[in-house]
């Protein structure tokens, strides 16, 4: 399975408009440190928000290097782009969870799901089990139609980071250079074709 495909279609097919256009919101960590938040278009409010949010922390350190790993494990690199952490994706689901509140408890608690089902399994949390480990984990969450109901709360979990992960990849500059996404560009007109020409004998 192609995983970055596989993302691509699952994940920007449940985007709405509104959604993109929030996750558009310039927040990687090169952006913060180097370029100022991009005010155009928005109001007074919106950019003094926007900076008000942009000095706050939600995730504590344990809980971002989480999010990195998961990041990387659902779009990772490849030889046509960067991982999702390289995309700047940790910083953009730090932003959403305090751009809009209602994901905060889903998300903290679905992290602390992760550690605590890494350590009933392996005596380690998420962050420190090995790779196999983690997958093992992960594939007991991420196919939702397969997954047993006693791993319901961790399958609502990966389905909203997957989800926040494939948004924030496929929206970077990074991303929409993956996509192959050129935008709308102009024409060129190089008259009539030949063989019309030819059929009305032009």
């Amino acid at each position: 399975m192609n995983r970055r495909n596989t993302i691509k279609a699952l994940g920007l097919g449940a985007i709405s408009a509104t959604t993109i256009l929030e996750a558009c919101k310039n927040t990687t960590t090169e952006a913060k440190a180097e370029k100022p938040v991009d005010t155009t278009g928005r109001q007074d409010f919106e950019i003094t928000r926007d900076k008000s949010l942009m000095t706050q922390t939600f995730f504590n350190p344990h809980e971002m290097a989480t999010i990195t790993l998961l990041a990387d494990i659902i779009i990772p690199k490849d030889e046509h782009s960067g991982s999702a952490s390289d995309a700047g994706v940790p910083d953009f689901i730090e932003f959403i969870v305090k751009d809009e509140p209602q994901h905060q408890l889903p998300m903290r608690g679905g992290l602390r799901w992760l550690d605590t089902e890494c350590l009933s399994r392996f005596e380690k949390d998420f962050r420190d089990s090995t790779p196999e480990q983690r997958l093992a984990v992960l594939n007991d969450i991420a196919w939702p139609f397969t997954a047993k109901p006693n791993m319901q709360q961790g399958v609502a979990f990966f389905n909203k980071i997957r989800d926040l992960t494939a948004i924030g990849f496929f929206t970077s500059k990074m991303g929409i250079e993956d996509l192959g996404y050129k935008g709308n560009s102009p024409g060129k007109w190089e008259g009539v074709p030949p063989d019309i020409l030819k059929q009305y004998g032009l």
